[in-house]
């Protein structure tokens, strides 16, 4: 049985610019979401791309925030990203990446507002991630994420400005979870309703990544963003 799922849907945007991702080295895995920002060919193609650079990185180096941060300095780096008239014009996204590997506990990071959350073996769902959004900061708009794949921006300016970190990582340990990595089209319109996340996360990891992303467009309104989960039962714990 696969022990890992993605399903996404496009919902009213004229593109699916969100993107999954797995990568396997040397018994670490990584996986990864992606939330492209905007809606276009360049975007999407953009954002599948940056989705397999953080997990090939990821899985490498055994380590969520180790793999991201590589990712983030090298879009940063880009010279057409250093001209503050047009960098605005590029693709970005929001990403989130997790790494098990055996022995050690999972490794989260994260930069936008792309979610991770973890259904534990009693049932109970708990959520890993802190939004990077105006929401979180000013208490504003949650549509204007404060950090993202494509910036340029070192972890002291986001800290001078929003009080929190271009990248943000949590450890944890995992064992015999149930992982969820959702874009904020599929945990937004659940999560205004008032539903319980750990509701659409039974059966295999494919009926729970479809039942969240298919909920999410129904419970959507009038407006449906692209919608995307990824979820993994793990198995590994931290060494004793």
């Amino acid at each position: 049985m696969r022990t890992h799922a993605a399903f996404q849907l496009t919902g009213d945007r004229s593109h699916q610019c969100d993107a999954t991702a797995t990568y396997t080295h040397n018994g670490a895995r990584a996986f990864v979401l992606c939330d492209g920002i905007g809606s276009s060919d360049e975007v999407r193609a953009w954002t599948r791309t940056a989705a397999r650079r953080l997990a090939y990185a990821a899985a490498l180096r055994a380590d969520a925030e180790a793999g991201l941060r590589v990712v983030y300095e090298v879009y940063a780096a880009e010279p057409e990203r250093q001209d503050e008239y047009t960098r605005y014009n590029l693709p970005a996204a929001c990403a989130v990446v997790a790494v098990t590997a055996p022995g050690k506990p999972l490794t989260l990071a994260w930069c936008g507002d792309a979610r991770a959350y973890v259904l534990n073996p009693r049932g109970a769902v708990q959520r890993l991630t802190e939004d990077h959004n105006l929401r979180r900061v000013f208490q504003g708009n949650r549509n204007r994420v404060t950090s993202c794949l494509g910036s340029t921006e070192t972890d002291e300016q986001r800290q001078a400005r929003y009080g929190h970190l271009a990248i943000e990582s949590v450890t944890r340990d995992a064992e015999n979870c149930r992982l969820l990595l959702a874009s904020d089209g599929a945990y937004e319109p659940l999560e205004d309703s008032a539903r319980n996340i750990a509701d659409y996360l039974t059966g295999t990891p494919a009926h729970a990544a479809r039942h969240i992303t298919e909920s999410a467009i129904a419970h959507a309104g009038t407006y449906s963003d692209n919608a995307t989960a990824l979820v993994a039962d793990l198995r590994t714990a931290r060494a004793r």
